[in-house]
């Protein structure tokens, strides 16, 4: 596999539903922008304190905040708010669209000297993999993922969702369109029965549901400069003057030319439990990335 439309085609993979007759896939998405603690928490980098602190994290998160600061007064809706707003939480960020997690693969340039990594869960497959609970609240909805309403229907807190079964368990949540940045972003989460657990950790244990994707260095201008093209940027990701200024920043940034790592043309794998693939960076021909200046932007607004 070679290049950007082979990415795409495996990104893609087994998105056709022959039920509907559409392509809808049944993955989750999750961009990294290089390889290391990939599917671990926030929560998790308080090591062995993480339960101890989730609960006064919350807590004092619920006082601090405005008062209308969620729709509904829900554990679900202020751990999806506290997590969208920087808290360390249990939950993990994913999104429905590749290209949003490309995005996030690709947002920094200092880090094109890396690989980077995109995650893919099998959501559809995970409910199997339910307590029988979460699976008839999923059931009587015809859903595949929870919303804040739904997990209240079987837990009111964290402490009675993770008492749901005695295995450990993984559920994804969509989160109520908080902002445009949340809605823009096709954002949705991954939850622990615990807030200890490593989704990484129980993903392995289940090696159906996740494909693993490196995306080896030289291929990132490739991808970051299509992503640019199709208006997945900053801009339109972190709506507002704050994402504006960041997409301005990395426009104006010119590339560095001498830098080995976009000179050499690495290989890398796209890893399955059972399935491997290999992607690599086309560098053969010319390199028509444009140097951006003042009058770049102005004639590409």
């Amino acid at each position: 596999m070679r290049g950007w439309a082979d990415l795409l085609e495996t990104l893609y993979a087994d998105s056709w539903n022959e039920r509907l007759g559409r392509f809808r896939s049944d993955f989750a998405f999750r961009g990294l922008e290089a390889p290391g603690c990939e599917l671990h928490s926030g929560l998790m980098r308080f090591g062995d304190q993480a339960a101890d602190f989730e609960g006064h994290l919350l807590r004092n998160f619920r006082k601090y905040a405005c008062r209308n600061a969620v729709a509904a007064d829900s554990i679900w809706n202020w751990l999806a708010l506290a997590q969208h707003h920087g808290l360390p939480t249990r939950l993990l960020d994913w999104t429905y669209s590749p290209f949003v997690a490309l995005h996030f693969a690709t947002e920094h340039l200092e880090a094109f000297d890396r690989d980077a990594v995109i995650w893919m869960v099998d959501f559809v497959e995970l409910r199997r993999h339910l307590p029988r609970s979460l699976k008839r609240v999923l059931d009587a909805e015809a859903a595949n993922v929870f919303t804040a309403e739904m997990l209240a229907e079987v837990a009111a807190d964290l402490k009675e969702f993770d008492r749901l079964a005695r295995e450990p368990f993984a559920v994804f949540l969509e989160p109520p369109s908080i902002d445009e940045r949340i809605v823009n972003q096709f954002a949705l989460f991954s939850l622990m029965s615990g807030p200890d657990l490593s989704f990484e950790d129980w993903v392995g244990n289940h090696t159906t549901l996740a494909r693993r994707v490196l995306i080896p260095a030289a291929l990132k201008w490739e991808v970051r400069d299509k992503l640019d093209q199709a208006n997945v940027t900053e801009r339109v990701l972190y709506p507002g003057l704050d994402g504006l200024s960041r997409w301005l920043r990395r426009q104006y940034t010119p590339r560095n030319r001498s830098d080995t790592a976009f000179v050499n043309e690495p290989q890398a794998a796209i890893e399955g439990p059972q399935d491997e693939f290999v992607a690599t960076g086309d560098l053969g021909r010319e390199d028509r990335r444009p140097q951006y200046n003042h009058r770049d932007l102005q004639r590409e607004s």
